[in-house]
C-alpha cells in the first residue's frame, strides 16, 4: 500500500487527516481499522510530506513541468503524444522522488517496519535531511512503491497516468 492509498484507505473508514506542527494528527468517530491505521504509521513521513506540499511547487508548476518535458520530447524527438506523455510523467515522477525525499530512524526498516536484529539495516539516499533505512531485501519493494506513490499523486495533480 503506497501512501496515497493509505490517505485513500483512511478516508474511507472515517478518518480525517490534518498536520499539527509537523506531525500527523488523526481523528475519527469511530476506532480505525488496525491495517489502516498500521498503514500510516508505515508511510508518515510521505503523508506529512504530501500534507505539507514540502516540494513547493503547486499544481501548476506541476503541469508546466510535465507540458514542457512532453513538448521536447514530441517535438524535438519526433515521438508521438501519447509516448511522450509516458516519458513526461516518468521524468515528473523522476522529479518528485527527488523532492520529497523521505528519511527515517535508524533503527527501524521503512519497508518492513522491523527493527535491526540479524539483517542489518542499511542507509538509503544521499539527501541532506537523513536517510531511509532499510533491509536489503526490502528496498527494491519500497523503491517501486515510492515510484508508484509518486505517479499516483502526480496523476491526480496533472491529470494523466
Amino acid at each position: 500500500m503506497s501512501a496515497v492509498q493509505a490517505i485513500t484507505a483512511a478516508r474511507a473508514a472515517g478518518i480525517e487527516l490534518s498536520l499539527d506542527g509537523a506531525d500527523l494528527a488523526l481523528s475519527a468517530a469511530l476506532a480505525p481499522p488496525v491495517a489502516v491505521l498500521d498503514a500510516l504509521s508505515r508511510h508518515k513521513a510521505e503523508i506529512v510530506a504530501l500534507l505539507q506540499h514540502v516540494d513547493g511547487w503547486s499544481g501548476e508548476d506541476w503541469q508546466v513541468y510535465f507540458d514542457e518535458r512532453a513538448g521536447i520530447v514530441e517535438f524535438d524527438a519526433g515521438l508521438p503524444r501519447a509516448e511522450a506523455e509516458a516519458r513526461a510523467l516518468e521524468c515528473c515522477m523522476v522529479e518528485w522522488l527527488n523532492r520529497n525525499p523521505l528519511s527515517s530512524p535508524s533503527n527501524r526498516c521503512l519497508g518492513c517496519g522491523g527493527e535491526d536484529d540479524h539483517d542489518k539495516l542499511l542507509p538509503y539516499g544521499a539527501a541532506p535531511t537523513g536517510h531511509a533505512w532499510l533491509h536489503s531485501r526490502c528496498w527494491e519493494a519500497w523503491h517501486a512503491n515510492r515510484k508508484a506513490g509518486a505517479v499516483e499523486v502526480l496523476s491526480l495533480i496533472i491529470g494523466v497516468g
